[in-house]
């Protein structure tokens, strides 16, 4: 697991911000909430993979508490996959352009529907009534409207509780246009994995301070729990 180390600078202007408090949000109401679970796929976490995290195997345990308190509280979980674009080989050129011709294949290949790298991690709990969203981006907002925002509009969704992998690329991407979309945006500090503790403690604190909220798993049990309901109840 990362050390929680995010910079006090970071902390103190976040307080000032916000009259003394730390957190934006002290409220989750469960049938408003969606627990987003970013990239948890082989590609990013099995062990062999090209972009491995190998701290994502870590956030695993407090992934599955954290959906198991959001579906009990009457929200949803979305586990979001990266595609590759083998559909359109000549998409994301920019992208493609920037990365070597073995690397880019390699990553078509593994992130194929079919390929090795697609699957979510093993020890994930995906349950029947989760949903998925693919994405073929680093933020699960583009194309806009994306998989992800049609599930959220659907369901009247206003907070998103960000986790998963990296902190610093596909979660900081998708949380931050959560953010701009005007959802309720908490990242979870235990909840993101990332390649150091420090590219994974500057995102936060910069999330923090500029786009919305972040809190610990236990926090957020906390609050889904007082917040817990059901989605008619929700409606009236």
């Amino acid at each position: 697991m990362h050390k929680d180390a995010i910079d006090p600078w970071f902390i103190d202007k976040a307080r000032a911000a916000r009259g003394g408090k730390l957190n934006a949000y002290e409220t989750v109401a469960g049938p408003k909430t969606a627990l987003v679970v970013v990239d948890m796929q082989n590609y990013f976490v099995q062990d062999g993979m090209p972009s491995c995290a190998p701290i994502a195997r870590d956030i695993v345990p407090n992934i599955n508490q954290l959906a198991r308190a959001t579906r009990a509280a009457g929200g949803m979980v979305i586990w979001i996959q990266t595609e590759g674009l083998i559909k359109n080989p000549d998409d994301w050129a920019n992208r493609k352009e920037a990365t070597s011709v073995e690397g880019w294949n390699r990553r078509q290949r593994l992130l194929a529907r079919d390929g090795a790298g697609f699957p979510i991690y093993e020890t994930c709990e995906v349950l029947p009534e989760d949903k998925i969203a693919l994405k073929i981006r680093y933020s699960a907002f583009i194309p806009y409207p994306s998989d992800l925002e049609h599930l959220l509009k659907a369901n009247g969704i206003d907070t998103l509780l960000i986790t998963g992998v990296a902190t610093s690329t596909c979660c900081e991407s998708t949380a931050r246009d959560a953010a701009m979309w005007g959802y309720r945006t908490i990242m979870v500090s235990d909840g993101n994995a990332d390649s150091t503790d420090a590219l994974h403690n500057h995102t936060l604190g910069k999330f923090l301070v500029t786009f919305g909220d972040v809190q610990t798993t236990a926090q957020l049990v906390t609050k889904l729990a007082a917040g817990k309901g059901s989605k008619s109840e929700a409606a009236e």
